[in-house]
């Protein structure tokens, strides 16, 4: 497959993993329309400062309304379907607003790529679908049983996507990836607030020290949903996105210590952070075999050096971080 002058859509393309994908297809010289949600202010996210935002057609619109959707996808042939309401604590206060935006807006994305007649789509799920590991690594066949709304609104997009593709035949592709990091990742994921915490405080404080997660530099996952796309015999199927490498929250704490040359700043736990009772995924780390022998995909950038580069792209851009505070270091 050429990307040369291939029509794509990417939605949720103003944010931290869409602006990612989507200097990646400009690059490969695709023709790149980015859906990203409306504002007053008609802010593009991270789009406004990509290098690319000459080369991409951005159109404004909300993915739980279906016009809107229909309309962005006129004319398209490849469609990366990101966009999601991501935190998981907000999930326990809004749960519908998940559900509305996750679920139902994912379904209107689905229905109008099926009746535009796209080529195929690449649907981003989440491995917080699974909840916590019953056994690691976990397969695409793991039990699913999340604990909160936001994993429960993604699994919905995620099962709603497999049964339009057995009944109607959506040429879609479910990716799974697990916990993704890298530059201009909200200030509220772990290793993005281990860093801006440690730049603008001195102190890292997390929640749940000991609990695991496998991480995986945005780079990878980009390749990741860009291979998936490219692959005729992953229509129809799962992967799993994820490096194999199980880190508990206090071993990443001591490596963004370490990258940004503090030895003496403390990693603590913050326990007014915890998740409710029983709302804790503890483990989390893929198996990704899958993805390696069907996509021919599977993770390269070493963790401690994804880190410390991200490091250093919060160090000359935390004031777009405007609550996190004042650079100390």
């Amino acid at each position: 497959m050429t990307w040369t002058g291939k029509s794509v859509l990417v939605t949720g393309a103003a944010g931290f993993i869409g602006s990612h994908l989507v200097e990646a297809l400009v690059e490969r010289g695709a023709k790149v329309r980015a859906l990203v949600h409306y504002h007053s202010d008609s802010s593009w996210g991270w789009l406004e400062q990509s290098p690319v935002r000459d080369d991409v057609e951005v159109v404004q619109g909300d993915i739980r309304a279906y016009d809107s959707v229909a309309l962005a996808l006129e004319d398209q042939e490849i469609i990366f379907h990101l966009a999601a309401l991501v935190s998981v604590p907000y999930s326990y206060l809004t749960p519908q607003d998940y559900l509305t935006t996750n679920a139902v807006g994912s379904l209107n994305v689905f229905q109008a790529a099926l009746r535009a007649g796209v080529e195929k789509m690449v649907y981003q799920s989440t491995s917080e679908v699974y909840g916590t590991a019953q056994r690691v690594p976990m397969d695409e066949q793991h039990p699913t049983d999340p604990p909160h709304p936001y994993g429960a609104s993604k699994l919905a997009a995620d099962r709603m996507a497999l049964s339009m593709y057995r009944i109607v035949n959506l040429p879609v592709v479910v990716v799974r990836s697990f916990n993704t990091y890298g530059p201009r990742q909200s200030a509220r994921a772990v290793i993005a607030s281990a860093i801006t915490q440690g730049l603008a405080q001195g102190v890292i404080r997390l929640s749940n020290l000991q609990s695991t997660r496998d991480f995986m530099h945005v780079s990878d996952a980009v390749a990741g949903l860009i291979r998936a796309a490219e692959v005729p015999e992953a229509v129809g199927q799962v992967f799993n996105l994820g490096t194999g490498q199980e880190l508990t929250v206090r071993q990443v704490g001591e490596m963004v210590v370490k990258a940004l040359g503090c030895p003496d700043m403390p990693v603590v736990e913050d326990v007014d952070s915890a998740r409710p009772e029983g709302a804790e995924v503890e483990r989390l780390c893929a198996d990704s075999g899958k993805a390696k022998r069907v996509l021919n995909w599977e993770a390269k950038m070493p963790i401690y050096h994804g880190i410390l580069m991200t490091c250093e792209w919060f160090r000359s851009n935390l004031h777009l971080y405007p609550k996190v505070g004042r650079l100390l270091i």
